[in-house]
């Protein structure tokens, strides 16, 4: 089946010494972290951004995957960073932050460190719990997509949420906040202030859950959900490549 023109995935080959793992958001595309990708590359970095399997088709496709499909395309692309680069980090933007949190819990301290903007592990919408009935009945809902502050800005993401592969990531969240101490790698996590698709309890939920020793929390103010397209994107790729840097040179300064 044919991409959507802008859903393609990217690399950029830059540094040995260090690494990006991008992932993208549910029904979402690697468009949406584009920009982030640009930005790290100028710093040097090696930077990759998979098509998860089922987006930048159509929904009706996503409806035949699973997170399993998902989290199997992003744990490829981290192996091969593995080979290529010293230091890895692995950063997402919604469910791209609990595919993350995921190769955290699986891979510790092989990766560096972890970003996390607006992640999701969970949901107050009172209709979740029926996801596994509705799924049976229901092809799709209105879609989650484009959740931007910004003027003239627009996410490239469907305009209909498959209801089944929804289903599969309410089974992912399980997994996720069941191993959120497994995580003890640094984290970097950026939230919207206001955000129409992810609840605040997601952040305090991993904020509380995680292991790590080293957390940072930023709070975006002038962005929606998709804040990697939105006014604060700019916070976002600088403390990023901040935030790496600081991580490797502690780790040099330890190993010496």
């Amino acid at each position: 089946m044919s991409v959507l023109a802008g859903a393609e995935p990217f690399t950029h080959t830059g540094s040995t010494e260090v690494g990006f793992l991008l992932c993208h958001g549910f029904t979402g595309t690697p468009d949406s972290l584009r920009a982030w990708g640009d930005h790290l590359a100028e710093a040097g970095f090696t930077v990759r951004c998979p098509l998860l399997p089922g987006h930048g088709t159509t929904w009706q496709e996503m409806n035949r995957t699973q997170w399993t499909d998902w989290y199997g395309a992003v744990r490829e692309e981290l192996l091969a960073l593995f080979t290529t680069c010293e230091t890895v980090f692995v950063a997402g933007l919604s469910m791209g932050g609990t595919l993350t949190l995921r190769l955290a819990e699986e891979f510790g301290d092989r990766i560096a460190g972890i970003v996390l903007v607006n992640p999701s592990v969970t949901t107050l919408r009172w209709d979740a719990k029926l996801l596994p009935v509705l799924a049976r009945v229901l092809p799709s809902v209105p879609g989650v997509g484009n959740d931007i502050a910004k003027p003239g800005v627009t996410e490239l993401a469907y305009s209909r949420t498959p209801v089944r592969a929804a289903a599969s990531l309410s089974k992912l969240w399980r997994l996720v906040r069941d191993d959120l101490p497994k995580v003890t790698q640094p984290v970097l996590l950026l939230h919207s202030s206001v955000d129409h698709v992810v609840e605040p309890v997601n952040s305090r939920l991993i904020l509380d859950g995680v292991g790590s020793t080293d957390v940072t929390e930023v709070l975006l103010e002038n962005s929606f959900h998709v804040a990697t397209q939105d006014n604060d994107a700019e916070e976002i790729f600088t403390r990023s490549v901040d935030f790496a840097r600081t991580v490797r040179r502690a780790g040099q300064v330890d190993a010496g």
